[in-house]
């Protein structure tokens, strides 16, 4: 009996289907470039892959939780840094999704459904895991808002369409007086800076953001003036679960290169060392747990329930997990690891550990939900 729905079945192999033709044989060259590679998002548009959480009213495909994270899996298991331009773009659109309003979602997802991506803007050179130092500021002038402040390792920053970004409206406030803004491609005095160069997902576009008393409708601004860091946590919770799953595609195929040289070197009735058949059964093993974490995570992420700590937990889970078995399938593999597709794999699993809230972040946020939830036990047994 399957765990997933017939449709669902249908979106997994359609997905892997995209990736096999439109991924794989391209990501080796596009990470030997560094380059964007533009072309998958035509293609991507024409998909069962493409826009995958904006409602159907609006032209999107409206899958649940858990069908993304089929999509996402697969995504990650041809290549994670082009993954990363499908994961980042749905980062950049979430906070639309709960709190925008039907005209701000009308008018942006339009975009994003064409073919464009998106982007969302919280780190700054000085506010990275702190985001209660950011020092872009936003400030009220008639009807508009007047931003001005770098942003730094955006990614899709230098090909989205629309933006998601986090000023300060209120620096006095600090943290309270953060709010979000959405900010069009091609409003004056909003460029584009520095282009990254990284160890690994090096087709995905890391950019700089250049604010020079850039204008905007006052009717961009999210939610209220002070829900920024509010909306920056919850786009953050919704952001981590799929995290955890392209994290359990990487891993995947790590795994199944490492056993298409297994069975190419081992035939007939030779197996490999028992030693390494402990290490496969290991590596297989992290990754089963690792995508039932993360399937809970992205269940939870569909209904009302808070699910922070879950959310934390299925990313701290994931990174950690693909940075293990990458890093073991090259030592497995020996040379063929360190100069093959496994050895992208471990660079690009680095990452994992680190955006969408590092590791140590993520193990913060447990421990706090810990304690915050045995002082309610306390409270109610007094």
């Amino acid at each position: 009996m399957s765990l997933y729905t017939a449709e669902q079945l249908e979106i997994k192999k359609a997905a892997r289907t995209f990736v096999a033709k439109y991924v794989i044989p391209q990501a080796a060259e596009y990470d030997r470039t560094g380059e964007f590679p533009s072309y998958l998002l035509e293609a991507a548009k024409e998909s069962k892959v493409f826009a995958m959480a904006i409602p159907k009213e609006y032209g999107g495909l409206e899958y649940d939780g858990i069908t993304q994270a089929l999509v996402l899996e697969e995504w990650a298991y041809g290549c994670q840094g082009m993954g990363t331009t499908l994961g980042a773009s749905m980062l950049g659109t979430d906070p639309l999704l709960v709190v925008g309003t039907p005209e701000q979602k009308k008018m942006y997802f339009g975009s994003i459904v064409n073919g464009g991506i998106a982007a969302f803007g919280l780190t700054e050179p000085g506010a990275g895991s702190d985001a209660g130092a950011v020092k872009t500021t936003a400030v009220r002038s008639g009807n508009e808002y007047i931003l001005n402040g770098t942003k730094c390792f955006i990614t899709n920053g230098g090909y989205a369409s629309v933006y998601l970004i986090v000023a300060s409206t209120d620096r006095s406030q600090g943290l309270k007086g953060l709010s979000a803004f959405i900010v069009e491609k091609g409003t004056p005095g909003f460029t584009v800076g520095t282009v990254e160069h990284k160890l690994g997902i090096r087709s995905s576009n890391t950019v700089e953001l250049h604010l020079k008393d850039a204008r905007i409708p006052a009717s961009n601004l999210v939610g209220a003036e002070g829900d920024g860091m509010k909306i920056a946590m919850l786009t953050l919770d919704m952001a981590r679960p799929p995290v955890a799953c392209a994290a359990v595609g990487m891993a995947r195929r790590a795994i199944d290169e490492c056993l298409k040289q297994l069975t190419e070197r081992f035939t007939g009735k030779y197996l490999p060392p028992q030693t390494v058949q402990f290490k496969l059964a290991e590596m297989h093993a992290q990754v089963e747990a690792a995508r039932q974490m993360a399937h809970h995570a992205m269940r939870l992420r569909d209904t009302t329930t808070s699910y922070a700590m879950e959310s934390a937990i299925s990313k701290l889970v994931g990174g950690d997990m693909v940075m293990s078995v990458t890093t073991q399938a090259v030592s497995l593999m020996g040379s063929y690891g360190y100069t093959s597709v496994i050895e992208k794999l471990m660079r690009d699993a680095k990452i994992m550990q680190i955006y969408e809230g590092t590791n140590q972040v993520q193990r913060l946020v447990i421990a706090r939900g810990l304690l915050t939830q045995a002082a309610k036990r306390m409270q109610k047994g007094a």
